[in-house]
């Protein structure tokens, strides 16, 4: 039996710039990755910056992306950079972690 390639679980690191902060993004992350399935974290970082990481299938990555890519309606991504990294395997649950 061939696998199913959108079945590959994977890792992406996101980071979005813009107005992201006061805007309820880290809340919209969460809300989408808990609705998706997927396992991560998201935080603030400075004063503009929302980082993100998310493991899950190529098929759950693929909503979870064009989800922080949105963001909620308050919100205005400038800019979204995105890394694929090695999986780590010690993902449990979505977590909303401390702002840097």
């Amino acid at each position: 039996m061939e696998s199913n390639p959108n079945d590959e679980v994977i890792r992406v690191h996101i980071w979005v710039k813009g107005r992201v902060q006061n805007v309820g993004f880290r809340a919209h992350v969460e809300y989408h990755a808990l609705q998706i399935g997927v396992l991560g974290w998201v935080r603030n970082i400075g004063s503009d910056t929302v980082e993100t990481v998310a493991e899950g299938t190529r098929t759950q990555i693929a909503e979870f992306i064009k989800s922080v890519k949105q963001g909620p309606r308050a919100s205005h991504v400038d800019e979204a950079r995105m890394e694929f990294e090695p999986l780590t395997g010690q993902l449990t649950g979505f977590d909303v972690k401390k702002s840097m």
